[in-house]
């Protein structure tokens, strides 16, 4: 996304003093677009994107994105394009592994290489390529030539291979950064002067082309050696000056690599020059045939930007002529200040900023709401963006205080939807939003018609794919770490307390100084964050996973669930029963009466009346009696109070959530809509709010009763298709255990087979309790389980328990092997990986808390499973919904709950319903075993089970 982000803020912007053409002589100056590698970066960085015959297209838009801003600055009197021609090129005979391992295009990128092709001939720029040749060796030769002439180079492209060919008035303009790369920064990523970068490079190899280098010589290493001896041949000749045994060693053994290596790396300045340069000549475009090739793809947006009408007319103040002068690259203004804003009241201020938007390709949005609740918020104003700095607030429903006040100058609320529907459903500008969700929800329901916005960029869920676990990805939290910025917050403008005034009632020029604001940051985060998605490998899992979820999620919480009230409340009423009869046997027990709710109460009755041991007190002077000290007790002592209270609490809690707070959230449809928080786990799993869906207890009859309410509508059923064992099926991926990749792989019941394995006893013979014991450490594993909390578990001894572990880690050492891996990765990374990569990070892995640090290396074992389940579903869930429309099939996705979907179907199509959604679940990854999911029907969620 950089490249159409910084490419379209340049064009929108006045001309700035630019490092690239300060110091050229622009009567002279030749810019070498590296055509190869900017397909690759714009292809992986913009949203997918069709033109109207389906075609993919959002590469194609990106270059002629690139394209039209150079053009439309008549930037330098010379400009080509430079592409590869062929796969195979001198340097596979060199080496022949040189670029083998490299993975086909994608399919989608495919058509796109002769389309871009065609963008550059219709933008009558030169298109260089020769077979044999890499761009990079047509651009070293082009450059190396036009400087020797006396002319200036700037050579656009990030590529790491070209920084060699820096200075003696060669430049290179980064396309993803839009910044310049003088010796400066070249000395900064190779520690050597440009120069010596290919002596480095030779050392060090380069992993994505299989250039070998020399085995466990990193760039650091390679820039020290070549500073003290020069280059690779001094090296090479002067080995037994090396002090390092293993260094020298490394050096000696892989010589040979070392200079074929470097002729792989060195750019080949004397190729031949397919194009003479006086062919390279900037021209004036043939206007026609370039909006025809704009018009048939649908960029709009481009055509807007080279102010070409429908004839293919340019604007009167283009200067004309074959070779018009050139100026200055424009590179975004540095440091724009945040504000002062623009506030809209006209229509035509509206129409103004929609044209920028358009021809800026990229815009951020955020609302001003009356509620936190999407589903019930009404929308007041509306913050955009289209550059940073450039940012306004469309007030729509602000009010005045009273008759002396009255409502401020405001566009009409529909005569400005119409304005804003085809500019937030343009396929040609992207919408940037934070936590856009929440704002999807509300324009969709809000506004007649509802408002389509696509396609959508989320800085909330960039952040989150980059650093889950690292730190909270609020807009605020992101500011301050990111742009070193405190934005203004909601209190300022709009107070505290009681005397907290509704945002309608806001002032607009403090209305504007806030919300315009959250519009600049978000435009500002998505600039400093969206390179990064590739830079850290996180821009799959952001693409194809958490970006497809919005809209998933959105869907879900507008369909919400159906709740039978008066179920629901027949259930409230035996739980306060049972409380009650629980209340009395405690009373009982206790032998006097006491407020059972109280911990006050609670712990002078156990650790004061009762003299039960390991009591603790707080800070207040009261004991402690929270779950995990009831626990202990209940398993130490064996007395029954504890359990009795816990059990109390738990109808308590369930009573108070799921009952009346149920009751209390029942929309007037007769369904409650949960909230899927999708940036606040450290493992990338959803959570549920407002209700919280997702801790229903699962095997109690109490869970089931509170699920007997969640039912179907009218001529529907409920279908559930749960995940069988997900994270046990991961474990044993991951750790590539022999035995239990068969279990799973024949449909052996893993916990039997697991007792068979630690207990040494025929797989017929496991009893009972040998499989309860089984499956205990099979799940308790995961969450880095000690031998006393096994012990715990299973009412042992804790030397028993260790012997158990001990038994189950000779057994798979695999296992162990995993897990002493995964907590070295979090010590010595900060983080670890799900085995698909995604990084979850551990921030108090090095802390010197110990108790804090245990916790941690807990985390560290547990995280990559649980994120491997969370992906997986989420995997489902993008899926899904349009699959089954492909199918014809009417099904909707309620609910995600753990490892597990809820569907609502039509009752004539559950039998075709089913299989589908098994299917998608079980093949959204390949694993070493079989992913398997249990579906199950009925008219209410717990009959489904």
């Amino acid at each position: 996304m950089a490249e159409r982000e910084n490419a379209d803020e340049a064009a929108d912007k006045a001309p700035v003093p630019d490092p690239v053409t300060d110091e050229v002589n622009t009567e002279r100056h030749l810019i070498l677009v590296d055509g190869s590698g900017y397909i690759f970066r714009a292809f992986h960085a913009l949203p997918p994107m069709t033109n109207p015959a389906g075609v993919p297209v959002n590469a194609v838009f990106g270059f002629t994105q690139m394209l039209a801003n150079f053009l439309s600055k008549h930037a330098g009197s010379h400009i080509a394009v430079v592409f590869d021609a062929s796969r195979a090129t001198f340097r596979n005979q060199i080496y022949d592994q040189y670029k083998a391992q490299r993975p086909e295009a994608p399919e989608e990128l495919k058509p796109q290489f002769g389309l871009i092709r065609e963008a550059t001939d219709a933008f009558c720029v030169a298109r260089v390529e020769l077979d044999g040749y890499e761009a990079d060796d047509l651009i070293a030769a082009y450059a190396t030539k036009f400087a020797a002439e006396g002319g200036q180079v700037t050579i656009v492209s990030s590529d790491k291979d070209l920084m060699q060919l820096v200075g003696g008035g060669i430049r290179m303009l980064d396309p993803i950064k839009n910044k310049p790369i003088h010796a400066a920064e070249v000395m900064e990523k190779f520690g050597v002067m440009p120069d010596k970068v290919v002596e480095v490079q030779a050392l060090a190899g380069d992993s994505t082309d299989n250039v070998p280098g020399v085995p466990g010589i990193g760039i650091k290493t390679a820039a020290g050696l070549i500073e003290q001896y020069g280059d690779v041949e001094t090296l090479l000749s002067r080995l037994s000056e090396i002090k390092q045994p293993k260094r020298r060693q490394a050096l000696e053994e892989n010589a040979e690599l070392a200079r074929i290596s470097r002729r792989l790396v060195e750019l080949d300045r004397n190729a031949p020059l397919p194009c003479p340069i006086e062919e390279l000549a900037t021209r004036a475009p043939e206007t026609g045939r370039m909006l025809a090739f704009l018009k048939l793809h649908g960029f709009r947006s481009v055509q807007h930007r080279l102010g070409l009408d429908a004839s293919g007319d340019l604007p009167k103040s283009r200067p004309a002529g074959p070779a018009p002068a050139p100026v200055a690259l424009s590179l975004p203004a540095e440091g724009a200040g945040f504000g002062p804003y623009e506030t809209i009241t006209t229509i035509d201020a509206l129409r103004d900023f929609a044209d920028a938007a358009r021809a800026a390709g990229v815009m951020a949005l955020d609302t001003e709401t009356t509620s936190l609740d999407a589903l019930n918020a009404s929308l007041v104003g509306v913050c955009m963006a289209h550059a940073p700095g450039k940012a306004a607030y469309l007030p729509l429903r602000h009010e005045g205080g009273d008759m002396l006040t009255p409502a401020p100058e405001q566009v009409p609320f529909d005569l400005a939807m119409a304005v804003l529907r085809p500019l937030l459903a343009d396929p040609a500008v992207l919408k940037v939003l934070h936590n856009a969700k929440y704002d999807l929800e509300v324009l969709g329901r809000d506004v007649n018609g509802g408002l389509e916005v696509a396609p959508v960029d989320d800085t909330m869920l960039i952040s989150y794919s980059l650093d889950a676990g690292r730190h909270g990805h609020g807009m605020d939290e992101l500011s301050r770490r990111h742009l070193s910025h405190q934005p203004i917050t909601y209190d300022e403008v709009t107070g505290t307390g009681r005397g907290r005034k509704p945002f309608a009632l806001v002032p607009l020029d403090e209305a504007t100084r806030y919300a315009a604001e959250d519009a600049d940051v978000t435009l500002r985060l998505w600039h400093a964050l969206r390179p990064k998605l590739r830079e850290e490998k996180a821009l799959a899992l952001y693409e194809n996973v958490e970006r497809r979820m919005i809209t998933v999620l959105r869907d879900m919480e507008v369909a919400g669930v159906k709740v039978d009230g008066p179920a629901l409340k027949q259930t409230g009423a035996e739980f306060i029963e049972r409380m009650a009869a629980l209340e009395k046997e405690i009373h009982e027990i206790a032998g006097e009466a006491f407020a059972v709710g109280s911990p006050k109460q609670l712990g002078d009755i156990l650790f004061g009346k009762l003299g039960m041991q390991g009591g603790k007190k707080g800070k207040s002077g009261a004991y402690s009696t929270d779950a995990a000290t009831l626990e202990e007790l209940a398993a130490s002592t064996g007395h029954p109070l504890p359990r009795k209270v816990l059990d109390w609490r738990q109808l308590s809690k369930l009573n108070s959530t799921y009952v009346e707070g149920l009751q209390a959230q029942l929309a007037a449809d007769g369904r409650v809509h949960t909230d899927f928080s999708m940036a606040i786990t450290s493992t990338g799993r959803l959570s549920s709010t407002e209700p919280n869906l997702q801790n229903i207890p699962i095997r109690t009859e109490e869970g089931a009763r509170i699920r007997r309410a969640f039912v179907a509508e009218h001529g529907h059923r409920l279908l559930a298709a749960d995940y069988s064992q997900i994270e046990l099926r991961l474990l044993a991926h991951v750790a590539q255990v022999p035995s239990l990749l068969e279990a799973f792989a024949t449909g052996q019941d893993i916990h039997a087979r697991t007792a068979s394995d630690i207990y040494k006893i025929p797989l017929d013979k496991v009893d009972r309790e040998a499989r309860r014991r089984a499956k205990t450490i099979n799940f308790g594993i995961i969450y880095g389980m000690s031998a006393f909390g096994l012990a715990g578990r299973l009412g042992i001894g804790a030397a028993e328990a260790r012997g158990i572990i001990d038994a189950y880690f000779a057994q798979y050492p695999g296992i162990r092997d995993a897990m002493e891996r995964f907590k070295e990765d979090a010590r010595t990374n900060g983080y670890v990986q799900t085995p698909f990569g995604r990084k979850l990070w551990i921030p108090e892995i090095a802390s010197k808390n110990q108790g804090l640090r245990g916790n941690a290396e807990r985390a560290a074992i547990n995280a990559p499973f649980q994120g491997g389940a969370a992906e997986i579903i989420k995997r489902a869930m993008v899926r899904l919904p349009a699959v089954l429309k492909a199918e014809g099939l009417a099904a909707r996705m309620l609910l995600q709950v753990h490892d597990e979907l809820l569907f609502e179907v039509p009752e004539a199509e559950v039998e075709a319903t089913t299989p589908v959604v098994k299917s998608v679940m079980e093949g959204v990854a390949a694993l070493s075993v079989p992913l398997a999911v249990e579906v199950g029907t009925g008219h209410s969620w717990a009959e489904a089970h």
